[in-house]
């Protein structure tokens, strides 16, 4: 089977059910930025970071395959036929940052992203995550996308955080403290 199908050349694409979308859609750009934060995740963990947050950004990119499925499937298209974003998934991310904080700081003051190249990627895989919340709320307010797609960026955002966190206290770096001027 050839990796290219001509189908989109015109500047549309097909949504899981058949339906025919121009490629600059607001569903397309979400489920786009859902790769590329994907992707980036892929970057990160390319950087080796501890195993602990290289077990759960593993767990996260398969969820964020189901994610990218669920925006590419409008919901008039049979629900048993494509696993959608839930509570449990929103649950999962939320035990995961509970966990983490554990081993953290508490913080006071806003920090400057960066760190470690692995730590510093994940506060990039950060800002990428808030995109799509932004560009999935966006696309709620005109279809019907879920309840829990938003829930679960906005919770990811903050685990991405936290691990960002984790993994520059685990490289011996320490967070530089945001000063105001």
């Amino acid at each position: 089977m050839r990796i290219y199908t001509k189908t989109g050349d015109k500047g549309e694409t097909s949504l899981f059910g058949g339906q025919r979308v121009p490629k600059d859609t607001l569903r397309i750009e979400a489920y786009g930025t859902v790769d590329e934060l994907n992707s980036m995740i892929g970057i990160v963990l390319a950087d080796m970071p501890p195993p602990e947050v290289t077990r759960i950004l593993t767990e996260v990119q398969a969820t964020l395959f189901v994610l990218g499925a669920d925006l590419a499937t409008p919901r008039s298209v049979a629900a048993g036929r494509v696993r959608r974003i839930g509570q449990r998934d929103v649950r999962t991310l939320e035990k995961h940052i509970d966990r983490v904080e554990t081993q953290l700081t508490t913080l006071r003051t806003f920090i400057l992203p960066g760190g470690s190249p692995a730590g510093a990627q994940l506060h990039l895989a950060r800002t990428i995550c808030r995109r799509a919340e932004r560009i999935v709320v966006r696309v709620s307010r005109s279809e019907d996308i879920g309840e829990k797609i938003t829930t679960f960026l906005n919770r990811l955002s903050d685990l991405l955080f936290v691990l960002a966190r984790l993994t520059n206290r685990a490289a011996g770096i320490p967070e530089i403290r945001w000063q105001s001027r």
